[in-house]
């Protein structure tokens, strides 16, 4: 077997997620709000599955939802798209990524990535022949340090994947660093991959910046969306790609040998949800950030030290003054001892890992919240 894959372990998700099961915990670790998303995205998939075409559509996505997709983000982020040319639907962001990598790196190539990250870069970089070289980003702000972009840039660097708004730091990179960013992107003629997949799932009156939009970006800026993460509706897995014609050519013919396209009635659902007005996402932040504000604040009433969340669906909190260096410790006795899963953000990391920041997903009903807070605070209360 390829031994990229054959010897990565057990993805943390899985693990954490087994160990809720097995022990009948509340899972605060794998991020899947339990509200079912809308309803009437749901509706308008279910007439288009009875209704309409299914069979194969366009590789590149149907011209409905390449459209919405264009309309969209030229409403909300003052891009402007062309959805023949600049616009491809994918099976979800993972694939998006995917089929980003495979097109762009060649073997040899060196690949900029910053930890903590989704677990899938550093695999893909790899598979793609890749070399990664990583930037590694520390609490609690986790922002860019030129020095750092200066170690890890180099004349063979091809690309920079970058994810912003951050998973699994929930927080957003001041416009100031997307410029250095930028600056260093210019000068080593390098393609960022942006996994913006949290782009609307923003708090506090903040809004999102893409990379795209940065002087000097728009020709060397791969774009990735999630219509998963923008309504809720995880398992769809429908994906957007943006990009400059000259790099869609390539991104496209390693998506068409992939999975090809996506289910069509999916499409057609996310084409009409992307249309929705500024109300109903302004509404939808401010649901999330309600259950951000209940989970943050019952964990600081319980003793814990927790830090800013401006997006996403997680928070995390520092366990460091507690005397634990270990959250991998920390969330297996949390998890097997007082029925609560978490995430340890040391399983984000691949080089010198922070080892003391445990993270939680917030996307849950409020009585699920508060019943993981009564046996987080039983957990606090033992270790005093």
């Amino acid at each position: 077997m390829n031994p990229v894959f054959a010897d990565l372990p057990t993805t943390i998700f899985e693990v954490m997620s087994g160990l809720a099961r097995h022990h009948g915990a509340i899972n605060l670790g794998q991020g899947f709000p339990d509200d079912p998303g809308p309803a009437d995205i749901h509706e308008t998939a279910a007439r288009a599955l009875l209704e309409g075409y299914n069979q194969y559509p366009p590789m590149m996505g149907l011209p409905i939802l390449r459209e919405a997709i264009a309309a969209h983000y030229g409403r909300h982020q003052g891009l402007t798209l062309d959805p023949e040319t600049e616009v491809m639907v994918t099976s979800g962001a993972t694939e998006a990524l995917a089929a980003s990598l495979l097109a762009l790196i060649e073997p040899g190539d060196e690949v900029v990535l910053f930890e903590p990250a989704y677990d899938a870069y550093r695999p893909l970089v790899l598979r793609a022949g890749g070399i990664p070289r990583v930037v590694t980003l520390r609490p609690p702000h986790f922002g860019l340090d030129e020095a750092a972009l200066a170690a890890a840039f180099s004349e063979r660097t091809r690309v920079v994947v970058l994810n912003d708004p951050l998973n699994p730091s929930a927080t957003v990179l001041a416009e100031d660093d997307l410029t250095m960013l930028a600056g260093f992107c210019e000068r080593f003629d390098v393609v960022a991959v942006c996994d913006e997949v949290w782009e609307h799932l923003v708090f506090d009156g903040r809004r999102h910046l893409p990379l795209m939009a940065v002087p000097g970006m728009r020709e060397r800026t791969v774009k990735i969306g999630s219509a998963g993460k923008i309504f809720s509706l995880t398992g769809w897995k429908v994906g957007f790609v943006m990009a400059a014609p000259t790099l869609m050519k390539g991104l496209s013919k390693a998506h068409q040998f992939l999975t090809f396209t996506t289910p069509p009635n999916l499409q057609e659902a996310v084409a009409y949800g992307l249309a929705k007005d500024r109300a109903y996402f302004e509404e939808m932040r401010a649901g999330f950030a309600r259950s951000r504000d209940r989970l943050g604040r019952g964990l600081a009433e319980r003793g814990f030290t927790v830090l800013p969340a401006q997006a996403t669906w997680f928070l995390n909190i520092d366990i460091a003054d507690l005397g634990i260096a270990d959250d991998v410790a920390f969330c297996r006795t949390l998890v097997a001892d007082y029925g609560v899963a978490a995430i340890p953000v040391s399983a984000f990391y691949t080089a010198d890992p922070v080892r003391h920041i445990v993270r939680f997903c917030f996307a849950k009903a409020d009585h699920t919240i508060d019943a993981a807070l009564d046996r987080i605070g039983d957990f606090r209360r033992a270790l005093a």
